[in-house]
């Protein structure tokens, strides 16, 4: 069994010498596999489970420290007890950290101590020697996270000593490894999460080999859970990617218990449901039921977004681009658009959902699951609506903390990492363009600004409603009857059509009344839900966004100049 690349990195930090202090994040919680000289084929076990075993094997001591839990002996129980004066071990932050930058010094002592050299009374067994001692502080953002207060001197003397174990001469001679493990980097203290001395480690969501060889593991523990998938296990890896490996396995646990197998049909919705529950509510997958048949009028922008997925579908991502912007009035169906474009490409489509919250470093820790989430999904597209809101904003002055500015900042280097294209594409909507930093709307970031409009004139209007109303099972004529036409309200967006086809829906089926009746009806002293002088403005929004002419109907492009 390969290590994993993180895995590599720490040993080779390590070893030349370069660190001895390691930040991890990411992915900390999850189940992971560990092969060891003793076991014959790999287990899983948590993070601090694989440090002992592979990372930390032949370390004289391991000790681990967690709040609430206190200081626990992960490894090297003999020699612990051998330097130890019989106290209880503390639980205290503070003064763990202190027991723990003591030992150090006295270990780094006894290593000084020339027992031939010296008289009787200082001899030890212990003395002489450079011992591997490891500390590992679990759910370290816990132990340091990010100060409240301007002038919190204990958690910055904490800090400050725990900081100190990667720089100073006094404790590199001495063989010492220390992990920090924290979800989110944001969470952690900023004197131990900027440490330029300390290497930092991003565990990622498990890939499809390493879910290839953890169904391996599965199929000796749960067969009647995987009895459909016994000679094919990378099948349900492939289809499981961007899961956690803690979550398929509770998932296989139940099925094992409740004699159910997994079947492939299966597989689609469990990712889902897993996947969404991994994020804790930050994403959500929109189920794409359309395809861009579904999607009426806009023939330009189909036909571009179908030659994107064409390229897509052969994988000349050169060509494809970073993220689209779909701008326009309110109600104009961007939300829609993306789901038929979904259904057209085949890919899973995630929202990201409110990802604010009021504490600090919150918000940022959120960002990084999600983008530790997305990478691991493969192809997908990621849809952020009301971006003009969700984004931030490069000045984003001191109401928020400067919260907004490091979402900005976040989105901004997420959005055009060009390790990216090809793998997700990035859809933001919005129907206040002029809103959205133009540092996050540019090529490279937002290739294709798309603007979505309302019906050009009233026979427009009709075919929109009576597209709608088809759906209900509403026939109405195929040409807008002349004592109607001055009925349809100019500038009818999509949604407003569908708020009157369910209308028209509603007196069909209560006053019986025909279709063409009812819609009569529908319309006499109709009000569009948008005001006049703000529909204009939006319109003009979307125009002037627009990246290629053809997109803009002759209509509104006198909106462009």
């Amino acid at each position: 069994m390969s290590q994993p690349q993180w895995s590599e990195k720490i040993k080779t930090q390590y070893l030349s010498g370069a660190s001895n202090q390691f930040v991890v994040h990411g992915n900390v919680h999850d189940r992971l596999l560990i092969s060891t000289a003793e076991t014959k084929s790999p287990k899983l076990g948590n993070l601090v489970d694989y440090l002992v075993d592979q990372q930390l094997e032949k370390f004289d001591l391991v000790l681990s420290y967690e709040l609430g839990a206190g200081l626990r002996i992960e490894s090297g129980h003999d020699l612990f007890h051998k330097l130890r004066d019989g106290e209880d071990l503390p639980k205290d932050p503070a003064q763990a950290i202190g027991y723990l930058d003591h030992l150090i010094r006295y270990l780094v002592n006894l290593r000084e101590i020339r027992p031939e050299e010296s008289s009787q009374k200082i001899k030890t067994p212990l003395a002489g020697r450079n011992y591997h001692i490891g500390f590992i502080i679990k759910s370290a953002e816990l132990v340091f996270p990010i100060s409240k207060q301007t002038r919190d001197y204990q958690l910055s003397s904490m800090a400050a000593v725990v900081r100190s174990w990667s720089h100073e001469t006094y404790f590199l001679e001495q063989n010492l490894a220390v992990f920090l493990i924290s979800e989110n980097l944001n969470d952690l203290n900023h004197l131990l999460a900027n440490n330029p001395r300390a290497a930092r480690i991003e565990l990622e969501m498990p890939s499809t080999g390493e879910l290839s060889e953890a169904f391996e593991v599965f199929a000796k523990s749960y067969p009647g859970a995987l009895a459909n998938f016994s000679t094919s296990p990378a099948l349900p890896a492939s289809r499981l990617a961007g899961a956690t490996l803690s979550s398929i396995e509770n998932l296989l646990k139940t099925r094992e218990y409740s004699g159910e197998s997994l079947v492939e049909d299966d597989l689609a919705d469990l990712k889902k449901e897993l996947v969404e529950k991994d994020s804790q509510g930050l994403i959500e997958f929109l189920e794409p039921t359309r395809t861009l048949d579904d999607v009426y009028g806009s023939d330009a922008v189909k036909s571009w977004m179908r030659q994107d997925i064409e390229l897509w579908r052969q994988n000349d991502t050169e060509a494809m681009p970073m993220g689209y912007l779909l701008c326009g009035p309110v109600g104009t169906g961007k939300t829609y658009l993306v789901e038929c474009l979904a259904g057209e490409a085949g890919v899973p489509v995630v929202k990201m959902k409110n990802f604010r919250d009021r504490w600090v470093g919150s918000t940022e820790g959120n960002l990084e699951k999600i983008f530790n989430l997305l990478h691991a999904l493969g192809r997908c597209i990621v849809f952020i609506d009301e971006a003009d809101q969700a984004l931030g904003s490069r000045d984003s002055g001191s109401g928020d903390s400067g919260v907004s500015g490091r979402v900005y900042s976040m989105m901004a280097k997420e959005m055009s990492d060009t390790g990216n294209r090809g793998r997700i594409l990035w859809i933001l909507a919005s129907s206040r363009p002029d809103l959205i930093e133009v540092d996050l709307k540019r090529p490279g970031r937002v290739d294709v600004k798309i603007p979505l409009f309302p019906a050009e004139d009233a026979e427009g209007g009709y075919l929109l409603i009576r597209a709608l109303c088809k759906k209900h099972k509403l026939d109405l004529p195929r040409t807008c009857p002349e004592n109607l036409i001055e009925l349809i309200p100019s500038l009818i967006t999509p949604g407003a059509a569908e708020s009157i086809a369910i209308k028209v829906y509603r007196f069909v089926k209560t006053r019986k009344v025909d279709p063409l009746a009812a819609l009569i009806d529908c319309l006499d002293e109709y009000q569009n839900p948008i005001p006049a002088d703000i529909m204009e403005f939006q319109i003009g929004l979307a125009a002037r966004e627009a990246s290629d002419l053809d997109f803009v109907p002759t209509m509104f492009r006198k909106y462009t100049g």
